[in-house]
């Protein structure tokens, strides 16, 4: 039954169908390279985190959200993370950084983006810790894929391109956040 929600949550997060939540984990690491290993690895952790929080909070029924409102929120984490990258340059003297934060937060509302899929999902399972567990294992692996994918490509550019990090991280952010205000445009 793991392998299976573990088959369901990879397939679901690698989606090209549902690309909002890949952007935003492109976006989420945007402004990072390879030696920051550790810190993505913390960021994606938090998003992973804080959406399987609110994954079994709805599947508890105990978060019920409308999913038009989710929907529209979900590009709306894309643009600020995006605009974060813009403004903002990770400090890499910080072990802490408040981006941190940020993707637990932005988890809990992708979290309830999953919630109706995962709910589909259950059916009529009696017991929600090996779904739950499953799903997030399977969407966490998912996610590192992109992570993988992302890192690779950024490091062709970086490294072969003569590109500064900063040209990398400005343009994959502008992107991003013209990418999301078409999808925020097409959800209102």
């Amino acid at each position: 039954m793991l392998p299976m929600y573990l088959k369901l949550g990879f397939d679901h997060i690698s989606d090209l169908k549902g690309y909002d939540h890949i952007l935003f984990i492109i976006a989420l690491c945007a402004s990072y390279s390879m030696s920051d290993w550790r810190r993505i690895l913390i960021l994606v952790t938090a998003f992973t985190l804080g959406h399987s929080f609110t994954l079994a909070l709805s599947a508890l029924h105990v978060v019920n959200l409308p999913s038009g409102l989710i929907e529209f929120l979900i590009p709306c984490t894309i643009l600020f993370t995006a605009i974060f990258n813009i403004w903002f340059k990770p400090d890499p003297r910080k072990t802490w950084n408040p981006v941190y934060f940020l993707a637990l937060f932005f988890g809990f509302i992708h979290g309830l983006g999953f919630a109706s899929y995962f709910k589909a999902l259950l059916g009529k399972e009696s017991s929600l810790i090996v779904p739950l567990l499953g799903f997030n294992l399977g969407v966490e692996m998912g996610q590192l894929c992109i992570v993988a994918c992302i890192l690779l490509i950024n490091f062709l550019f970086v490294r072969f391109g003569k590109m500064t990090q900063r040209q990398w991280s400005i343009p994959v952010s502008v992107i991003a956040a013209f990418l999301s205000i078409a999808m925020i445009i097409n959800r209102m």
